[in-house]
């Protein structure tokens, strides 16, 4: 089996890593049970297609994701709690009493929930440490809004594009190596954008502030000055760190579209504030070198 697997990595690699890692891998695996041998496989699996495609922790692809991974984490916890929120809020303003909301409450509704459920404490798990149970558990929030989409999507509307954006998401999050954990500060930055990402939305949501909404702006505006913040901070030129967060930018995307416009001009409009961020870094790391001269 082993043998098999090695065959997965491309043929220059094998060639130079192929019998030690193989090696390695019978060592690792002597006396594990049939499940726990299954998982190291699928592990060994897993490194050589990243390998492959240029995407281990030792290309710049896999840094990339690892970079990219809590912030599409946060972003997809965004859009769980506020999906969350969104319900809650019609319990607790709804004239009917809540526990008969509760007990009529749709099960195809209820799954919805609880995959966003999944997305926001997925990501809580993932960003505090415990990433394999964290990543699975946003996996499966997202896989299960795609399954459910043809229940809900129709009230919720947005057609196809959130169950492409979360399926999209599906895939970012656990291609990024294991074996790499992000920078420090990325995962504070990512813990920025879930917290002030959500909450002022939630507090407009309630209707106590004289906003109707912010159609979808918000949180996007808060990934991108994100970015600008960690650029700025490591001196770089903006570029990476504004790859990094793009794919973070689809579940965000997917919402306003979703929950405004539901028209791509508008939507595609709020996308420039990327490129928006990256020029403020690259104008704040010039002016900082020419006072350095």
């Amino acid at each position: 089996m082993t043998g098999r697997l090695t065959r997965l990595y491309p043929a220059g690699y094998r060639a130079a890593y192929g019998a030690e890692i193989a090696a390695t891998h019978r060592e690792l695996t002597a006396g594990l049970g049939r499940v726990a041998r299954w998982r190291a496989d699928a592990e060994l699996a897993g490194h050589a297609v990243r390998v492959r495609l240029g995407l281990d922790a030792a290309a710049p692809g896999g840094r990339l994701l690892a970079c990219a991974a809590p912030f599409a984490l946060a972003a997809g916890a965004v859009v769980g709690a506020l999906e969350i929120t969104r319900w809650y809020t019609g319990l607790v303003v709804s004239p009917a009493p809540a526990s008969l909301l509760l007990i009529t409450l749709d099960p195809g509704w209820a799954l919805h929930l609880l995959c966003s459920l999944l997305l926001c404490v997925g990501a809580v798990v993932a960003l505090t440490g415990h990433r394999r149970a964290g990543v699975a558990a946003v996996v499966c929030g997202q896989l299960g809004t795609v399954a459910l989409w043809p229940v809900v999507g129709e009230v919720r509307g947005g057609g196809v594009v959130v169950p492409v954006v979360a399926l999209l998401t599906a895939l970012v999050v656990p291609a990024a190596p294991g074996d790499l954990p992000p920078e420090p500060d990325t995962v504070v930055a990512a813990g920025v954008v879930a917290g002030a990402g959500w909450f002022p939305v939630a507090a407009v949501g309630t209707g106590g502030f004289p906003v109707s909404t912010e159609y979808g702006a918000w949180p996007l505006l808060v990934l991108a000055g994100t970015a600008l913040v960690l650029a700025v901070r490591r001196g770089s030129p903006g570029l990476y760190e504004v790859a990094a967060v793009l794919p973070a930018s689809l579940p965000l995307i997917g919402r306003a579209y979703q929950d405004a416009w539901q028209e791509w001009p508008p939507v595609l409009g709020l996308w420039l504030v990327l490129p928006l961020a990256l020029g403020c870094a690259a104008l704040v790391r010039g002016v900082r070198a020419r006072r350095l001269r």
